[in-house]
């Protein structure tokens, strides 16, 4: 027997996203994440001769301090986030058999792979809109294979308030859009300078659906589907896992050679140009 029911399956292809409640073991695979993150924040405010206030680790304190250290210095915020993604449980989170078993019945291959730079822990600190993860498509930037898989979970239970991850459905059947960059989003940096071309247009076509996850919680999402981050209005940060899966038999993958991340060099205009409009 398969890890997800024949139903299941067909939501998630027919729709392009899918959620997983209780995916994940909270106590064996998120809980040693959350305590090492208590951790790395309580070494970084001693490490630069803060105190801050601190309350002892529970699933629901994990990351306190945080925002009072980002207050202070936002480049600690920085330096916390390059840190805890060298945690060893969030390693093995990511590449987790059960999840790595999920995607290649999903996607029907016995040879799946992740993305260099397709891994890490998002920190959505409220009201910093600038580097909020506005409508893309996950093949874009992660072209690695057309039929991969997002995965995502969140580290603490997600609100309306801090603004959870907004799906729209189906959008995966219309394939991939075109795509500008320095236009809307000039004012961001690096990769966040790429939005879709008319976006107002294209997002309006679709259902949107925002799922209220809690750690442990899987949300799948394929690499075609429109997505982007809600905006945090709450006075504490947004923490969540991301990963992505992909199938090394894929042949459009094979044919543009399993491209790392664009926020690991990939030229997402030069594997694309052919989806790129012109500012």
């Amino acid at each position: 027997m398969g890890v997800l029911s024949t139903e299941k399956q067909q939501f998630f292809q027919q729709n392009g996203y899918l959620v997983l409640p209780s995916f994940f073991d909270l106590a064996s695979d998120i809980e040693p994440i959350l305590k090492n993150i208590h951790q790395i924040i309580g070494l970084v405010a001693q490490r630069h001769g803060h105190t801050v206030d601190r309350a002892g680790y529970s699933c629901e304190t994990f990351d306190s301090g945080y925002n009072e250290l980002v207050e202070i210095d936002r480049s600690y915020g920085g330096e916390i986030y390059d840190l805890v993604k060298q945690i060893p449980a969030f390693l093995r989170l990511i590449c987790h058999p059960r999840a790595d078993e999920l995607f290649r019945e999903m996607r029907n291959t016995e040879f799946s792979g992740v993305g260099a730079g397709s891994y890490g822990i998002r920190i959505d600190n409220p009201n910093e809109d600038k580097f909020r993860s506005h409508w893309h498509q996950e093949f874009l930037f992660q072209p690695q294979s057309l039929d991969g898989i997002v995965f995502w979970t969140p580290l603490l239970p997600i609100t309306e308030e801090l603004g959870p991850v907004i799906v729209l459905s189906e959008s995966h059947k219309d394939g991939l859009c075109q795509y500008s960059k320095g236009t809307r989003y000039a004012q961001k940096e690096g990769a966040y300078q790429i939005g879709i071309h008319e976006e107002d247009t294209v997002v309006e076509k679709y259902e949107h659906v925002a799922p209220l996850l809690n750690p442990g919680d899987l949300l799948l999402m394929d690499f075609l589907t429109i997505h982007g981050s809600g905006f945090n209005r709450s006075a504490r940060s947004r923490w969540s896992v991301q990963n992505r899966f992909f199938n090394f038999f894929d042949p459009v993958g094979m044919e543009i050679g399993w491209k790392a991340s664009v926020t690991a060099g990939t030229d997402a205009k030069a594997v694309f140009p052919q989806n790129f409009v012109e500012a």
